[in-house]
C-alpha cells in the first residue's frame, strides 16, 4: 500500500473510530414520526398526571401531512406524556423539537397560579446530584423530598405563552424548583409548525446559577386546568444534539 493510501486509510478509519467512541450525533428522545397512528402512548413514553387534577389532557398519535405527530387536546385539564432518560449535557447540550398550537389562552399568565397554563410546553427535568447543588437548595430539596418522595432537583419549562416576551425566564408560579422559559409568544405563529433549538446547558446555568446535573426526564404537556380554557397542540420529534468539538 502506498504511503498516500496508508495516510488516507488511517485518517478515515481514525475519524470513524473516534465517532463511534463518542457515540451518536443525535439522541432521539421522542421519535413520534415512527409511532403508530391512533396510539395514545408513543414507544417509551408514559402518562404524567397530578394528584389534585382529575381531568386529563387527551393525547394521541395522528398524521399531519405525511408525518406522524402527537396531538394534545386540553379541556380545563392537565396531564402530560413523559419519558425517563439519562443525558449528560456536557455531551449533548442542545435540544431540538417542533410544535404547533391551534390557539392561545386568554387568561394565561406566567406570573400567577391562576394563569399557569400553556397550550404547549416541553419539560426537561434534572437528577439530584448533591455536589452540584448549593447548600440552601439542598435543604429545600430535602424538605420537598420528605413530602413528595423522589423528585427532580429542578425543571426547565420551555413554553408557548400568549403575551410574555420571548426570552423571559421566571420562577414557576408554584415552585422555584421549576423555571419557565418563553420560547414562543403571541399569535404570529399560531397554526404553523415551529422548529425550536435551545442550549439546555446554558439555560440551566442562567436559570439556576449552577452547573447542571444530568437530565433524567423529558415531557410534553398541554394544560388548561387553572384557566378552565381549551387548547389544541401538536408535538413533533425531540432530539438532543452532541456538542461541537
Amino acid at each position: 500500500m502506498s504511503p498516500l493510501w496508508v495516510t488516507l486509510f488511517t485518517f478515515l478509519f481514525g475519524t470513524a473510530a473516534a465517532g463511534l467512541a463518542q457515540g451518536p450525533m443525535l439522541l432521539e428522545v421522542g421519535r413520534f414520526s415512527a409511532a403508530t397512528e391512533g396510539s395514545v402512548l408513543p414507544e417509551g413514553w408514559k402518562p404524567l398526571t397530578f394528584k389534585k387534577v382529575e381531568r386529563h389532557t387527551q393525547y394521541e398519535v395522528v398524521k399531519d401531512g405525511s408525518t406522524f405527530v402527537v396531538k394534545a387536546v386540553s379541556e380545563a385539564s392537565a396531564s402530560g406524556l413523559t419519558k425517563d432518560v439519562t443525558i449528560d449535557l456536557h455531551e449533548y447540550p442542545i435540544v431540538r423539537w417542533r410544535w404547533k398550537v391551534e390557539n392561545l389562552l386568554r387568561k394565561g399568565d406566567v406570573n400567577s397560579k391562576a394563569g399557569d397554563d400553556y397550550p404547549a410546553r416541553l419539560y426537561i427535568t434534572f437528577a439530584y446530584e448533591p455536589d452540584k447543588v448549593r447548600f440552601g437548595r439542598k435543604l429545600k430539596y430535602k424538605a420537598g423530598q420528605a413530602l413528595f418522595g423522589n423528585i427532580p432537583i429542578g425543571a426547565l419549562n420551555y413554553i408557548w405563552d400568549g403575551t410574555s416576551p420571548i426570552g423571559t425566564i421566571v420562577d414557576n408560579a408554584f415552585t422555584d424548583f421549576a423555571k419557565m422559559i418563553v420560547v414562543e409568544s403571541g399569535p404570529h405563529a399560531v397554526g404553523t409548525w415551529v422548529e425550536e433549538e435551545r442550549n439546555v446547558y446554558a439555560d440551566y446555568r442562567l436559570a439556576f446559577g449552577e452547573e447542571p446535573p444530568a437530565v433524567n426526564g423529558v415531557a410534553i404537556m398541554s394544560d388548561t386546568d387553572n384557566t378552565k380554557e381549551h387548547a389544541v397542540a401538536y408535538y413533533g420529534d425531540i432530539v438532543f444534539v452532541r456538542a461541537s468539538r
